[in-house]
């Protein structure tokens, strides 16, 4: 995709969304030389909030390659909101179906049209008690390892405090007024799997990378050390069952 064709949706987003995020938040931007001028690209993103997909966007759309984001498919259905995410190009995901491996491939379709596909490698919101990105799944490895597109690493820091995740009231912090980080690397190198067959360990150690990557910068972000290991949501809610029932006894 040239870098100077974003097309009328996006503008459309563009203008509704940027003042309101000018406005109400500051902004702290880098990285943004790391992102390509041309030729398809995958970004991986950590997700703590659900402000920052308008973060992220906003970072981004101000660099000239607009990124596509795997959304839901059910919010595709919606009337104006799916008009927006249809329009802008979007790759709608569904989940537990026959269907599922579509936005895969879609995504692989838009890295090969130079395009940017945007991957949150968690798959939801983290579940880190304290907001650090979680064991990443495989989709952005897969992809990445069939295109063999660069892989840019982005960490992203405030939108969770204007909007926690999982907070009781999904309502805005505004005051004081919040700061949107937003910091992108230099590619991730998964040269060493390239050629191999995509097994799971594959595919496990790629994303691992991939992670450890986006953890490193949202350190730098945080101005604070990550944890020696990412967060792992079923071996924590594991670990208090077996606390609960040994507490019980």
């Amino acid at each position: 995709m040239s870098r100077h064709r974003i097309g009328f949706w996006y503008r459309l987003a563009a203008v509704l969304a940027k003042p309101p995020l000018v406005v109400l938040f500051k902004r702290d931007w880098r990285g943004m030389e790391h992102i390509p001028a041309d030729g398809g690209f995958i970004t991986a993103v950590n997700h703590n909030s659900y402000l920052d997909p308008l973060s992220y966007a906003h970072y981004q759309y101000n660099t000239g390659r607009v990124p596509r984001f795997l959304a839901k498919a059910a919010l595709f259905r919606g009337n104006f909101v799916g008009a927006i995410l249809r329009g802008t190009g979007q790759i709608p995901v569904y989940r537990e179906s026959a269907d599922a491996a579509t936005a895969f491939r879609n995504a692989v379709d838009a890295i090969n049209r130079g395009e940017c596909v945007a991957f949150y490698p968690e798959g939801t919101l983290t579940r880190d008690p304290d907001m650090w990105p979680m064991e990443g799944k495989t989709g952005a490895a897969r992809v990445a390892l069939l295109t063999r597109a660069p892989v840019i690493p982005v960490a992203q820091w405030g939108a969770n405090e204007a909007m926690p995740p999982y907070a009781k009231e999904k309502k805005l912090r505004l005051f004081p007024r919040k700061t949107l980080k937003v910091l992108a690397g230099p590619p991730v190198d998964l040269s060493d799997f390239y050629g191999q067959e995509p097994t799971a360990e594959v595919l496990r150690a790629a994303t691992e990378k991939i992670m450890a990557a986006i953890t490193e910068l949202l350190a730098e972000l945080r101005g604070e050390p990550a944890p020696a290991e990412p967060y792992n949501h079923k071996k924590a809610r594991a670990a208090a069952r077996r606390k609960d029932q040994e507490d019980s006894k």
